[in-house]
Order: structure tokens, then sequence, then C-alpha cells
């Protein structure tokens, strides 16, 4: 009976849906609906999508060539609230015993909810697109329009609106342009004898090039580009509205012959309105207000303070060391004004997260007769010296069952009176692990603690001045951080300390630099005896091979269960194993065997061993993206990373001993030497309509040395999740064609390249359709087994592949991201097997992540 009622609801909601499907469904008798619009340039159709966006009518929007926003408008009910009184009214009594059985408000609750329904439904969709004869004569108008900006002066425009099937039509726009106009000259007539020499000295820069088409946003920006000239040049007055350009296109043969006009500016002197030249002023005096407040405004000065030519008032004892201060500020007494040094200063300002709303006033100086001179006032209001967060979150992986995570923060600005932030974080979790590793009597048997503390200070902290190389133009910050965590009942059960000393700074708007001179890291393993629970695949693969009927070892390494089936005691078993294998001791083995037993050993090492990392690293990082919304950029981080070269020569300057591996150590730990470089690109194309084309690229690359023989775990490469190869699952893809064989595959060479092509489904709801290729791989490094190795450029064959799609919700401040992927090329299976065996849903991986991947 149930199948039976499902199946008549299923039947009845696609009847609905294919009843909405009728594209005409809401057009009006005598009403058209637009199915599409082309232009035709000199008779040749064009696709340019610039030349598109001048019209005024656009068809509805589709996907796959269905109108989809179109079929949701149309499956709405466009008068909800007379349907329902209708369906209500219908029957004599059916409001009357709906009445009894809900009550008369849930009665008409039911109907505010249909129409609320109905209402959401309208608002997602999109009402047809109908063909309207007036827009479709202003985008004529606005073709012609476009075409005269960009140098088509007789430009001539028609259009014909075409019926096609019922209720449908689409139109055709026809502009014959003609031919373009040439800039032949370009005559300034400036007025201010100033202007007309600043004018002269940068006109090599001017964006109006002779020989060029004519283009109007080519004047629009030469009239920025000049502003700017003017107002970082000392004209404190100079607005853009007193440049203006003259065109002569009469008996030119179709040259523009332009004349550039720059008025003095408007003033009124004694009363009477008029016209004065420009005057370049120069800052004379510099005044700073750290603690101002509006509502001591007007309350007297208590402390004063000077510096480098800078007055320092505060209302109250200063709080500030003078020197923090004037650091920040570009705004220079004896030099000209300038809008762009206004502008530093309040970028500076606002990054060091000490004042809110920064506030720069000029004011004529009145000391100065001849009218040139400007005060410069810099208002700033300091934001509260202590700051408290607090974070708290619940989850669920594949080693807990559930997890309750808590943090906290403390930040303390101007702690030195230097401007500089102290921030103090812990954070702490406890959670209950899926197979109760090591303590079965208390549910909550995992827990993490972890405490950051780090200093900002607005400078490069360094023995010798670094003024000459990074000016404070640049923004520099420095920040000293140390950190401890502590983990018990996950994986080995670690213990890790960390030193950074990191200097940030940016040489312009687009490019920032990162390095850290100092990056050390100390891990050490508590549990290693856990470890064949943890890494249970390769326990598996060793225990097959120690259980097979043609090897002989000692009995010791093996146990009995109830069933009588033998297997490696852990830990004992399995580390004995490996160590009689290792030694000889174990009859039987082919060489294969062999092979394997000496990469588990190997991985076991690795994985196990304490590490300890002196490291030094610097980023790279181009990044032309102006805000938010842009979705035309590109993105470029370059980072190089050398650690163990200055333990390195220590060691042997100090005449330390190498251990029986070759090794040094550093109390008691081998510590890690090795080089590594990644490139990350990224590159976005803003198609129109809401339609991106999105890339990323990666390589990576970490080679061992010197003092260790593979790289640390925690600085290896590895491939797949939400952000990476979303047809596998983190940690599962790779190394090579290895088959990902381990919990946690890793390898020290990676290449990632990835493509998305996203576009709008309706509302806040968007689509995407992506490829991921990439794979890891080990190199110069002790692994030794060939499909786990990259070997030459013919291993770039096990690049895996993963295709699939995406839903995106757009939450204004974050998005929710929902990807499908699947395994279109696995390197990991036979070569014949490998294209589209993974294509299908029962074998897809599902990813839920924040915000979009690149």
């Amino acid at each position: 009976m149930r199948q039976l009622q499902a199946k008549i609801s299923l039947i009845l909601l696609i009847a609905l849906f294919l009843s909405s499907c009728n594209a005409v469904k809401r057009v009006e008798d005598g009403q058209r609906l637009l199915t599409e619009n082309s232009i035709y340039v000199d008779g040749e159709e064009v696709s340019i999508n610039t030349i598109y966006n001048q019209l005024y009518q656009e068809p509805n929007k589709s996907f796959l060539g269905l109108p989809i926003q179109l079929y949701l408008y149309n499956l709405a009910n466009p008068n909800p609230d007379t349907t329902y009184l209708n369906w209500l009214q219908k029957k004599p009594k059916r409001a009357e015993r709906l009445a009894d059985i809900l009550s008369e408000k849930q009665v008409v609750r039911l109907g505010n909810i249909y129409v609320n329904i109905n209402e959401w439904i309208k608002n997602v969709g999109e009402p047809p697109a109908i063909v309207s004869e007036g827009l479709t004569e202003r985008s004529a108008e606005r073709l012609k329009a476009w075409y005269w900006n960009n140098g088509w002066f007789n430009a001539e425009t028609g259009y014909e609106i075409i019926p096609t099937k019922e209720k449908r039509a689409k139109v055709k726009y026809f502009v014959t342009p003609n031919e373009p106009y040439i800039v032949d000259s370009i005559t300034p007539r400036i007025a201010s004898i100033v202007a007309d020499s600043i004018y002269e000295a940068h006109k090599q820069n001017s964006l109006i090039i002779p020989g060029m088409q004519y283009e109007t946003q080519d004047y629009g920006a030469e009239r920025e580009r000049l502003t700017k000239l003017y107002r970082n040049n000392g004209l404190y007055h100079f607005e853009q509205e007193s440049i203006s350009f003259e065109a002569d296109t009469i008996n030119t043969d179709h040259k523009v012959n332009t004349a550039l006009i720059i008025q003095n500016r408007e003033a009124t002197v004694e009363g009477v309105q008029t016209r004065i030249p420009y005057k370049v002023h120069k800052i004379s005096t510099v005044n700073i207000f750290p603690d101002y407040r509006y509502e001591n405004r007007n309350e007297p000065i208590t402390d004063t303070a000077s510096n480098e030519g800078y007055n320092l008032y505060s209302f109250d004892e200063l709080q500030f060391k003078p020197g923090a201060l004037t650091n920040a500020i570009f705004i220079t007494p004896g030099t000209i004004y300038s809008d762009a040094n206004r502008t530093l200063t309040y970028n500076r300002l606002n990054q060091l997260r000490t004042f809110r709303y920064p506030n720069i006033q000029y004011m004529e100086d009145p000391s100065d007769t001849t009218g040139n001179a400007l005060i410069a006032n810099i208002f700033l209001t300091p934001r509260q010296k202590y700051s408290l967060g607090f974070e708290f979150d619940i989850s669920q992986s594949n080693i807990q069952k559930i997890g309750i995570g808590f943090g906290g923060s403390l930040l303390i600005r101007n702690v030195f009176r230097g401007a500089e932030i102290l921030e103090i974080a812990g954070r702490g979790s406890i959670g209950s692990s899926k197979d109760a590793a090591n303590d079965a009597d208390r549910f909550f048997d995992i827990t993490e603690v972890g405490v950051d503390v780090d200093l900002t200070l607005p400078r490069i902290l360094f023995p010798i001045p670094t003024e000459r190389f990074i000016p404070k133009y640049m923004y520099p910050f420095t920040t000293l951080g140390i950190g401890a965590s502590t983990q018990t009942n996950i994986g080995l059960d670690k213990q890790s300390l960390t030193a950074v000393m990191n200097y940030r700074w940016m040489p312009n708007d687009n490019l920032t630099h990162l390095m850290d001179l100092v990056n050390v890291q100390y891990v050490r393993n508590l549990n290693v005896d856990n470890y064949f629970n943890v890494y249970r695949n390769s326990y598996l693969e060793l225990n097959e091979i120690a259980t097979s009927e043609d090897i002989s070892a000692s009995e010791q390494f093996y146990t009995t269960n109830e069933q009588g089936e033998r297997f490696l005691s852990i830990p004992a078993g399995a580390d004995g194993f490996l160590r009689a294998a290792r030694l000889g001791e174990v009859d039987g083995l082919t060489g294969n065997q062999d092979e394997i037993l000496n990469d588990l050993r190997e991985r076991k090492n690795r994985l196990t061993e304490d590490n300890l990392i002196y490291a030094t690293n610097f980023s790279y990082i181009l990044n032309n993206k102006e805000n938010i919304y842009d979705e035309d950029f590109s993105r470029l981080r370059v980072k190089l990373e050398a650690a163990g070269n200055i333990l390195s020569v220590a060691s042997k300057l100090a005449g330390l001993d190498k251990d029986e591996s070759g090794r040094y150590s550093i109390f008691g730990v081998n510590f890690s030497q090795y080089v590594k470089t990644e490139i990350d690109y990224i590159k976005h194309w803003d198609l129109g309509g809401e339609n991106v084309f999105a890339i990323r690229t990666f390589g990576g690359i970490a080679v061992p040395y010197g003092n260790s023989n593979s790289i640390p775990f925690i600085r290896s490469f590895f491939a797949g999740g939400p952000n990476d190869n979303r047809a596998w699952q983190p940690y599962s893809l790779g190394p090579g064609s290895s088959g990902g064989r381990n919990e946690f595959n890793e390898a020290n060479l990676k290449i990632a390249l990835s493509a998305e092509y996203r576009f709008n489904f309706f509302g806040d709801l968007n689509g995407a359709i992506f490829a991921d290729a990439g794979n890891i791989w080990n190199v110069f490094d002790v692994v030794e087994e060939e499909a786990s190795t990259f070997t030459s450029l013919s291993d770039l064959e096990e690049l895996a592949l993963g295709t699939g799609v995406g839903f995106r919700y757009d939450f204004d401040f974050f998005v929710l991201r929902f990807d499908v992927g699947f395994k279109t090329y696995n390197p990991a299976l036979e070569p014949g097997n490998r294209w589209f065996s993974g294509y299908n849903l029962s074998k897809a991986v599902f990813n839920v992540g924040i915000n979009y991947p690149f």
C-alpha cells in the first residue's frame, strides 16, 4: 500500500512539474516570449558578450537548454489566496470541518502557508521575458551609443522582431559601423601655470594616444589619471570637474583633434565667486591625537610629545611611544600634499588593529600668509585594550564517534606601548573513539590540548636597519610565536612544540612577501607501540606475509584467537617479525615479500620517529584580485623552504658524532634536512551572466639530503579531499599507482591540476562542473617501490582524473559547498580498466566544504 501511495505521489509530482514546463504558460494573448537575441555587424553574426550586454532585454536564463527558473515561476499559482478561498468554499461544510479539526486560526494559517510557498517559488523563479517594442528600440539605440563611444561616430542600427512558434519570438539587431575615427592630435589648454608644468612633465603617460581608434573610456581614464597626478603633486583643491575635452571631427577625414581644457579652480574671494590659479600646497604641521573621542573634543590637552617634526596631543596620559605612531604616518611635515600619502596612512593605521575609524583632516595654516601651507590633523580612537573570544564545536570523523572542541583567546593591544598586539589562544577537545583504542572504561577517551602565543610588531625586528630594503610604505610586520600541544589516544599520541619568527611586507597592492626566518617544530610520538593499531592496513599486509604457509619464524611472534587462527601480536609480534626479517631470521620469504617488508619497515620508522625541524622559508604571493566580488583575477604563490642546514653546520663545528645510521642528533632526535618548493597558480575568467571559469595548477617537491633520507610526515604532500582531487577521500590517492593502500598516504612530490565551470541555477543556488587531475609520488628518498616512485616522465600516466558536479549555496558571508566526484581515470587499476570504472553513484565521493576550493 505504501509503495502504491509513493508511486501515485511521484506521478502527481512529475505531472505537476511537466505542467509547468510549458514556457508560455504565463504569457498573455498578444504577447510573445523572447527566446533569442542575435546581433549582426555588417551582415555577420557576432558573439561578443560586451556587445550583447548593451541589450535591455535578454531571454530567460537556461541550464542545458532548459529555462529552469521560468518553469519554477510557472509552477507557482499566480493568485494563491483566491485559489485557497475558492477551494475552502467549494464544498459547503469544508471550512467548518477543517476548523473543527484544526481550529479557525490554523485554517487561516494553512492558507498563509499556501500563499507563502507560492510566493517563494515565484521569487526563486524568473518571470517570462516578454518581447517589448519599446525596449527593443532602446536596445538598438544603446547599441548605436556603444559603437559611438568606441569610435564609430556614423554607426547605424536597426532591428527585426521575428515571430516563431506560438507566443514566441526572437529579435535580430543589425549594426552598420561605417568607418571608425582615429585620434590625431591632443592640444592642452591649461589656465594654471603650475598645473600646466605638471602636465608637461608627465604627458608621456597620457592614455589618449594619437593613431589609436577613439574610445570614450580612454578619455574618462585620462581624467582620472590627471586628477590623481595633480592631487599627488600638491594641488590640494584640484577636482576632476575642472577637466574637460573638446573633440573636433569637422572636415578631418575621420580624424579626432582633441583639446584638453583645465580651468582654474572656483573660489570665493571677499564674497565674490571667481576663479583663481591652482597652487602647490605643502604640509607645515602634522598633529596626532592618539586618544580622540567625540565626547572629549572640547576637553583640554594634558600630555604632549614630539617626534621627527610630528606633534602628539593626548587628552589623558600618552599611552604610545611617539615613534610607534609617527612610523605609521606617511604625511610628513615639509613635503607637498599628496592623496597617496593620506591613503597609505589610512591603510597602515587600519592594519595596526589598534584604532577604529582613523580620521585625517586638513586645514589651511592661518600663520602662512601665502595660503600655500596645510595643517594635517590625525584623530585616532583606540580600540579596547583587551578582547576575548570563545569557540565551541561538535564534530564526527572516522577516528571518533563524537568530538567536542572548545577554545578561547585573549588579545592585548599596545602591550609594550609600541602598537604591538599580543594574542594568547588556548584550545582543547575531548572525544569518544570508535575503537576505544586505549581506554575502554571511559566514554571520552580522546583528548587534545594546545596553547599558542603570538606577538605582532608593526616593524621588521632585525639586528641591522632594514628601512633601506623594506621601507615603511611596504607595511612591514614581525610576528614572534610559540605554541605547544599534546594529544592522547589519537594516533600515536603526539606532543609538539613550535617557535616561529615571521616577517610580512607588501611591496605593492598586489604583492605580498612572507618570510619565516626561524620556523622550529619538535614532534614527539608518545605511543609508538600503537602504530599497527592505527595503521591497520600495514598490519594486515604484514600479518598476511607472516601467516602464509611457506613462512617459518619464531612462534613467540604469534598468538591464537578462539577460532584457532594464528596472527601476529601487537606490538611485540609485529615489531619482532619485522626485526627478524631484517636480520635474516625468517625463512621462506620471496623476493617480493622481502621488498614489501622493507617498505613496511621504512614507513614505520619514518612515521614513528620523533621530528626536529629547523627551517627557513620564503613565500612570494602575487594577487590582483580587487575585492571579494572580483571574478576575473589571477593569484600566484611560490614558496621555498630549506631545513636543517644551520643545525648541520653547528653539528659539524661542535664535533658531534653520528649515530649508527650516519645521522646527527640534537637532544636525542635526528633533525630533518631538506629543501622544498611549491608553486600554486589560480586563474578566474568572468564569462558574464554569473558564469565563471576557474583553473588551479599546483606543483610541489621536497628533497631530503644530508641528515635525512625522507621527508617528515608533517611536511609531506597528500592528495584527495574536498579542496584537492574530489573523487578521492583525503590521503587516499597515490602514491603513484600503488592504490592508496595505507590509511594516510603521503609522498614528497605532488602535481595537481583543476578546472571548474561555475554557473547560477537560480537565486543564491549555484552549480559547477569540475575536473581534478593529480597524484603524489616518492622521489629521491628511501621508498623503492616502483608503483609509488616517480622515475621518468612516463609516470605522468599515473595522474588520476576525477570529474563531477557541485552545488553551492551563497549565504553572503560564506558559501556552503557540496561536490560529487567520480573516479574517471584511476591509475591504481590495471591499464585496461582505468577509464570510467568508478563512474557510478555507488562509487562516488561526496564532499562538503565551506567556500570555493580555489
